[in-house]
């Protein structure tokens, strides 16, 4: 499978909106409205200085969507998204490993890239372990789940020196004080 990363464009606003909203995104807080997608397109929500918006393309097809936010920051984040037809066959691997080396050799003053997912999205933990990204919290009922429940979500992150290295640095879980 060939797997390629394109910029949105700017007439790609009622692509975006169908893909958003059109899909079940069991891991994500709250559901995509068309109307408000398309707004927020118009508005350059996607793409300013602060977010990236990027399809990730299978075999030329659009299959995820990958959204780099706080730019300007030294600590991005990042939305990824993969369509239930395609997951399960190493995008969401092959996106980590995309955007980590994009945001580390397009932006030299990021130090390190962080994730927060659910703690029940076993799939995306993986590829976040899998990509050298290091477990570094644990929120107990932080993250709002479509149904109104609360759910626990863990935050992972990957630092530069890491990267750089091929290590994964953990973080110090035994600093409590007696």
């Amino acid at each position: 499978m060939r797997i390629e990363f394109a910029r949105i464009a700017a007439g790609d606003a009622d692509a975006l909106a169908d893909f958003l909203a059109g899909e079940d995104w069991p891991y994500h807080a709250g559901t995509q409205d068309r109307e408000a997608v398309r707004r927020r397109a118009a508005e350059g929500g996607y793409d300013d200085e602060e977010t990236r918006t990027f399809w990730v393309l299978a075999d030329g097809e659009r299959a995820g969507l990958v959204r780099l936010q706080d730019l300007a920051d030294d600590t991005p984040m990042f939305d990824l998204r993969v369509r239930a037809a395609w997951r399960g066959r190493g995008l969401g691997t092959a996106s980590v490993a995309w955007l980590t080396r994009h945001l580390f050799t397009e932006l030299p003053g990021v130090t390190r890239i962080e994730a927060t997912t659910r703690q029940d999205n076993l799939a995306m933990r993986a590829v976040l372990r899998r990509s050298g990204f290091a477990k570094e919290a644990h929120y107990r009922e932080a993250w709002p789940a479509p149904d109104g429940t609360r759910r626990d979500a863990v935050g992972y992150a990957i630092l530069r020196r890491d990267w750089l290295a091929g290590t994964v640095t953990p973080p110090d879980w035994a600093d409590e004080p007696a």
